[in-house]
């Protein structure tokens, strides 16, 4: 016949059941915490967001440097709005649809076509980077908003050789020992060629274009802007990638060499849109995705 348990051996099998609760509590509690600390170590210090923008369109146009002259310039691939030819204004651009991730950037942007064997290839990823850096990290807490309206042309379309106008770079995508040119490199089969060009960054406050559309932006000099153009904004940065690699002799751009590589840049983000990611990513030195969010 069983019997029950004396009341002392109740008593301790009851003070060993409540001290295993407040361990578990414990532990419970310390894991939470454990959990939680990941969250702030999430968050990456480089000054970056981005726009990833597809491919949209070529045309034989360029509405900074051949406004209204519809085919007066080599054929350029655009990305971003989908509207851009020679004619195109801001107020275009505002009314636009884009190719571009965030939905909100409807600004353009294009570059000279790429060819390989004489046949126009497009990028397969295309992604345009908004920087803090290039500058002191007290510049850079104080970046301003690119403004609305604004033009920027990067690299030398007329460029004869490599030289210090000639600030695009080719290298390898997933093939980093290839090393970087300012010419075509030779890419090993299965990888990408890919294209870097970064913009002026000092902006001389005044002006969205200039007579020659670079005079009113100039490059850091000793991380810092120069007198001349003391208003230091988010750097822009080209990347494209192809999906073509192998003998560099079969591959040239509308405007010739791999050197004479070059951008242009038509600022149509929604000035609140700009602002956020300035004030957010770039002047406190985090890095964020196409949302203007930490990533």
């Amino acid at each position: 016949m069983e019997r029950a348990a004396p009341f002392s051996t109740l008593r301790r099998r009851l003070r060993i059941v409540t001290l295993l609760g407040a361990l578990l509590a414990l532990l419970g509690g310390y894991t939470v915490i454990e959990r939680a600390a990941p969250a702030e170590a999430r968050i990456v210090r480089v000054a970056e967001f981005l726009a990833d923008c597809p491919y949209s369109h070529r045309l034989p146009d360029d509405p900074i440097i051949f406004p209204g002259l519809p085919g007066a310039s080599h054929m350029h691939s655009f990305f971003g709005a989908t509207t851009t030819n020679a004619y195109t204004n801001l107020s275009d651009l505002l009314n636009s649809n884009t190719t571009c991730n965030p939905r909100v950037d409807v600004s353009s942007y294009w570059v000279p076509t790429f060819y390989a064997d004489n046949v126009p290839v497009e990028p397969a990823i295309v992604t345009f980077y908004y920087l803090g850096e290039g500058v002191r990290s007290d510049i850079v807490a104080n970046t301003q908003p690119l403004p609305l309206g604004l033009r920027i042309v990067a690299g030398n379309a007329r460029a004869t050789a490599p030289d210090s106008t000639t600030n695009s770079r080719w290298s390898c995508l997933h093939a980093g020992h290839v090393g970087a040119s300012k010419d075509f490199v030779n890419c090993p089969s299965g990888t990408m060629i890919e294209s870097y060009l970064d913009f002026p960054q000092c902006w001389n406050g005044r002006d969205l274009d200039s007579p020659d559309h670079k005079s009113h932006m100039a490059y850091p000099v000793n991380q810092a802007c120069p007198s001349s153009h003391p208003v230091a904004v988010p750097k822009l940065r080209q990347v494209l990638r192809y999906p073509v690699s192998g003998n560099p002799a079969r591959f040239r751009l509308a405007s010739g060499a791999g050197f004479t590589m070059h951008g242009d840049f038509f600022n149509a983000w929604p000035e609140a849109e700009m602002m956020r990611r300035v004030r957010d990513c770039i002047r406190p030195v985090i890095k964020c995705g196409a949302d203007g969010r930490p990533s």
